[in-house]
Protein backbone atom coordinates (compact mmCIF):
# COMPACT_ATOMS: atom_id res chain seq x y z
CA UNK A 1 0.00 0.00 0.00
CA UNK A 2 1.37 3.33 -0.80
CA UNK A 3 0.45 7.02 0.40
CA UNK A 4 0.29 10.38 -1.00
CA UNK A 5 1.10 14.11 0.54
CA UNK A 6 -0.97 16.69 -1.08
CA UNK A 7 0.71 19.78 -0.76
CA UNK A 8 0.23 23.26 -1.77
CA UNK A 9 2.68 25.95 -2.81
CA UNK A 10 2.73 29.42 -4.25
CA UNK A 11 4.17 29.85 -7.84
CA UNK A 12 7.42 31.56 -6.27
CA UNK A 13 7.96 27.40 -4.26
CA UNK A 14 6.88 28.45 -1.03
CA UNK A 15 5.04 25.41 0.91
CA UNK A 16 1.34 26.64 2.25
CA UNK A 17 -0.32 23.60 4.20
CA UNK A 18 0.19 19.79 3.60
CA UNK A 19 -2.12 16.67 4.25
CA UNK A 20 -1.10 13.17 4.09
CA UNK A 21 -3.00 10.11 3.58
CA UNK A 22 -1.51 6.57 3.58
CA UNK A 23 -3.05 3.14 2.59
CA UNK A 24 -3.83 3.61 -0.98
CA UNK A 25 -3.53 1.32 -4.31
CA UNK A 26 0.13 2.05 -5.36
CA UNK A 27 -1.21 3.88 -8.58
CA UNK A 28 -4.56 6.52 -8.63
CA UNK A 29 -5.54 8.59 -11.64
CA UNK A 30 -5.01 12.12 -11.30
CA UNK A 31 -8.78 12.72 -11.41
CA UNK A 32 -8.89 9.66 -8.27
CA UNK A 33 -6.16 12.03 -6.27
CA UNK A 34 -8.00 15.09 -6.50
CA UNK A 35 -11.61 13.81 -5.34
CA UNK A 36 -9.41 11.92 -2.92
CA UNK A 37 -7.90 14.94 -1.63
CA UNK A 38 -11.23 17.04 -1.91
CA UNK A 39 -13.10 14.82 0.32
CA UNK A 40 -10.60 14.54 2.67
CA UNK A 41 -10.51 18.01 3.33
CA UNK A 42 -14.44 18.74 3.31
CA UNK A 43 -14.62 15.81 5.66
CA UNK A 44 -12.06 17.55 8.32
CA UNK A 45 -14.14 20.73 7.73
CA UNK A 46 -17.15 18.89 8.40
CA UNK A 47 -16.19 17.32 11.32
CA UNK A 48 -15.82 21.04 13.02
CA UNK A 49 -17.36 23.03 10.63
CA UNK A 50 -15.88 26.55 10.94
CA UNK A 51 -16.38 30.18 9.17
CA UNK A 52 -12.96 28.93 7.33
CA UNK A 53 -12.22 26.32 5.08
CA UNK A 54 -8.81 25.76 4.01
CA UNK A 55 -8.93 23.63 0.59
CA UNK A 56 -8.22 23.42 -3.22
CA UNK A 57 -11.06 24.99 -4.29
CA UNK A 58 -13.73 27.77 -2.62
CA UNK A 59 -17.19 26.56 -1.85
CA UNK A 60 -20.25 28.19 -2.75
CA UNK A 61 -20.90 31.61 -1.76
CA UNK A 62 -17.71 31.95 0.13
CA UNK A 63 -15.17 34.99 0.11
CA UNK A 64 -11.73 34.49 -0.82
CA UNK A 65 -9.22 35.22 1.86
CA UNK A 66 -6.18 34.77 2.82
CA UNK A 67 -5.20 31.20 3.02
CA UNK A 68 -8.84 30.11 2.52
CA UNK A 69 -11.73 30.99 2.18
CA UNK A 70 -14.39 32.60 4.81
CA UNK A 71 -18.07 31.58 4.60
CA UNK A 72 -20.61 32.96 5.93
CA UNK A 73 -22.04 30.96 8.30
CA UNK A 74 -20.06 28.02 9.27
CA UNK A 75 -21.70 24.93 7.70
CA UNK A 76 -21.09 21.60 5.84
CA UNK A 77 -19.99 21.47 2.94
CA UNK A 78 -20.87 18.93 -0.19
CA UNK A 79 -17.75 17.06 -1.09
CA UNK A 80 -19.05 15.87 -4.26
CA UNK A 81 -19.49 19.24 -5.37
CA UNK A 82 -16.42 20.89 -4.54
CA UNK A 83 -14.44 17.37 -6.45
CA UNK A 84 -17.46 18.34 -9.21
CA UNK A 85 -15.39 22.49 -9.00
CA UNK A 86 -12.21 21.13 -8.54
CA UNK A 87 -12.04 19.12 -11.42
CA UNK A 88 -13.84 21.88 -13.57
CA UNK A 89 -11.32 24.29 -12.29
CA UNK A 90 -8.25 21.85 -13.13
CA UNK A 91 -9.56 21.83 -16.88
CA UNK A 92 -9.60 25.86 -16.73
CA UNK A 93 -6.21 25.96 -15.23
CA UNK A 94 -7.33 27.00 -12.10
CA UNK A 95 -4.65 25.56 -10.55
CA UNK A 96 -1.59 23.02 -11.92
CA UNK A 97 -0.22 19.71 -10.01
CA UNK A 98 2.91 17.67 -10.11
CA UNK A 99 3.97 14.72 -9.45
CA UNK A 100 7.75 14.50 -8.84
CA UNK A 101 9.41 16.76 -11.42
CA UNK A 102 6.56 16.67 -13.70
CA UNK A 103 3.27 18.12 -14.46
CA UNK A 104 -0.18 16.38 -14.90
CA UNK A 105 -1.62 17.71 -18.37
CA UNK A 106 -4.56 15.58 -17.74
CA UNK A 107 -6.59 13.91 -14.81
CA UNK A 108 -6.77 10.75 -17.14
CA UNK A 109 -2.81 10.55 -16.16
CA UNK A 110 -2.01 7.43 -13.95
CA UNK A 111 0.18 8.36 -11.24
CA UNK A 112 2.51 5.92 -9.55
CA UNK A 113 2.22 6.66 -5.69
CA UNK A 114 5.74 4.25 -5.32
CA UNK A 115 7.79 6.79 -7.18
CA UNK A 116 5.95 10.26 -6.85
CA UNK A 117 4.57 9.95 -3.56
CA UNK A 118 4.33 13.70 -2.99
CA UNK A 119 1.69 16.13 -5.27
CA UNK A 120 1.87 19.37 -5.72
CA UNK A 121 -0.61 21.82 -5.98
CA UNK A 122 -0.14 25.54 -7.67
CA UNK A 123 -3.05 27.68 -7.59
CA UNK A 124 -3.24 30.02 -10.31
CA UNK A 125 -4.41 33.35 -9.13
CA UNK A 126 -6.70 35.71 -11.20
CA UNK A 127 -5.18 39.13 -12.48
CA UNK A 128 -7.55 41.92 -11.98
CA UNK A 129 -8.19 43.41 -15.66
CA UNK A 130 -6.73 40.73 -17.21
Amino acid sequence: MASVTFRDETATGKRLDELEIPDLPDTMTACELVRLRVREEVARHNAKPAHHFNGLVRPDDAEIELNGYRLEEPRHIDWERQADIAEQSFQRNGYFMLAGDRQIESLDEVIDLTTNPELVFIKLVQLVGG
